[in-house]
């Protein structure tokens, strides 16, 4: 049943790219958790079911917000997403695979994969970190509904049915990702159930000892073995070396909030605070040409990339926000034997390495578009949202904002609301845009793509909003990727 735009009488809202990620976080508040707890349950469940975007082999970013801290330090942004390999002196001997996906008849995309191009995984440390920092619950309590999931399996979903099928060349490629996808010798469809009893067991020895194996342990002697008996270069120091990095969130105001996003390195929040900045500027109302002519002028920074990402937000009834992206790329292919752990494909992602490939010196992220953000009003939560969908992740951050902030919708209404991405000369719109406003659009030279229905192009955004006044809570769960919302 659809979770409504605003939902009263709520101790917590959990919104996720899975339905039963969302309901793994929703539990750890329902059993007196906070608002971290339920994001790392929900992180660790999605590993189980949503496998060819997260696990123990990708990175990401957590934004933190803790109501009634000073506010310098209220929010706090985490990362440990995926950095460049290199310390050990390890010679790549193997080259990038590239690997053409039909992401639908007018959207195909090369992706860069095999050993060598696999970064160091930062998820196992991060979470680690974000729980000793600011969770209540311990590891071994929050494994376990992805331990379940993982060893007893999941109903593959239509969304995930749909990425198993783009992807499928990937996985084909090598022997680990082939069988466990396709167990029956093709591709799992949507009503069969996937099982990853490996992870499952992964996942224990997760709460049972932390981050360790996976830096210094038999884990980290797995994926380095593996990885250079491949071609590649992840090297035991590599791993051991490998420390989250705290980061201070950049602000920019816009219609009276303030908006705390990612930092550099990575690009995507800066490219969002830009675009609010402009829109500020441009006047009261953000319609399709000002967002337009925001993202042109935007996107002389970036290029472009369709990567496999998710993101999850959770608001508790304390007014505590967290808000988690994390992404293996398109993922490597690369499952390494015994550890559940496929490992991402940073290293061979075009937008990820401006510089050409295997250009970042070793030790330094990899530069992302992902862009935890919330927004606040005089100081307390307003909303919390990220995205995946890659170089999508900040026009679908930005539009949801707008929608939110400026027009007065609740989460779930400002993330369904039809999206457009302005990219390489070229305006997509998804069904709903203003007509008239896409053809002032083309009157001006600049052409239009309607794409026919939504689409996982256009992002997968989850958001958790906080209503001023009331304090009720608000989820929404994009229908792109298959989110949905969970509540305590």
């Amino acid at each position: 049943m659809p979770i409504p735009a605003r939902i009263s009488g709520l101790s917590g809202v959990v919104a996720a790219g899975h339905p039963l990620s969302a309901e793994a976080g929703a539990q750890v508040l329902r059993e007196g958790g906070n608002a971290v707890d339920a994001a790392v349950c929900a992180v660790l469940a999605s590993f189980a079911v949503e496998s060819p975007l997260t696990g123990f082999g990708a990175g990401g970013f957590m934004m933190v917000h803790r109501p009634g801290a000073p506010a310098d330090s209220a929010t706090t942004l985490l990362d440990f997403f995926v950095s460049a390999p290199g310390r050990d002196g390890i010679e790549r001997e193997a080259e990038l695979v590239p690997v053409p996906v039909h992401f639908d008849v007018e959207t195909v995309q090369t992706f860069y994969v095999g050993p060598a191009s696999c970064g160091v995984p930062g998820t196992a440390a991060g979470l680690e970190e974000v729980l000793r920092r600011f969770g209540t619950m311990p590891p071994a309590e929050l494994v376990k509904p992805g331990v379940r999931l993982a060893r007893e399996g999941a109903p593959v979903n239509a969304e995930q049915a749909y990425i198993l099928d783009i992807l499928a060349p990937i996985h084909a490629r090598l022997e680990g990702t082939r069988e466990l996808y396709a167990p029956a010798g093709r591709t799992l469809r949507e009503g069969e159930v996937f099982r990853f009893a490996e992870l499952a067991e992964t996942l224990e020895r997760y709460g049972a000892e932390g981050a360790e194996p996976f830096c210094r342990g038999e884990i980290a002697a797995a994926l380095s073995e593996h990885v250079v008996a491949g071609g590649g270069t992840l090297g035991p120091e590599d791993l051991a070396a490998y420390e989250p990095v705290e980061r201070e969130p950049i602000r920019a105001h816009f219609r009276g909030a303030e908006v705390l996003t990612n930092p550099p390195p990575s690009s995507g929040g800066t490219l969002i605070a830009y675009c609010l900045g402009l829109l500020e500027q441009a006047g009261e109302r953000s319609g399709p040409e000002q967002l337009v002519a925001a993202m042109e002028a935007a996107n002389a920074a970036r290029g472009d990339l369709l990567g496999s990402t998710t993101h999850i937000s959770v608001l508790d009834g304390n007014g505590m926000c967290a808000n988690v992206t994390c992404s293996n790329g398109s993922g490597s292919g690369v499952l390494v034997p015994g550890t559940g752990v496929i490992l991402n494909n940073m290293l061979g992602e075009e937008d990820l390495n401006p510089l050409g490939f295997h250009a970042t010196p070793a030790g330094h992220r990899v530069t992302s578009m992902m862009a935890p953000t919330v927004v606040l009003r005089d100081g307390e939560i307003e909303l919390g949202l990220g995205s995946a969908g890659s170089n999508r992740i900040r026009s679908a951050i930005l539009q949801t904002i707008v929608r939110a902030v400026e027009q007065g919708m609740g989460a779930g209404e400002a993330v369904r609301a039809p999206r457009l991405h302005f990219e390489d000369g070229v305006v997509q719109a998804e069904p709903g845009i203003d007509e008239e406003a896409l053809r002032r659009i083309e009157a001006r030279g600049t052409p239009v793509l309607r794409r026919p229905q939504i689409n996982l192009f256009f992002g997968g955004t989850q958001a958790v909003a906080r209503e001023r006044g009331s304090g009720r809570l608000s989820g929404g769960g994009d229908p792109r990727r298959g989110g949905s919302v969970a509540v305590a």
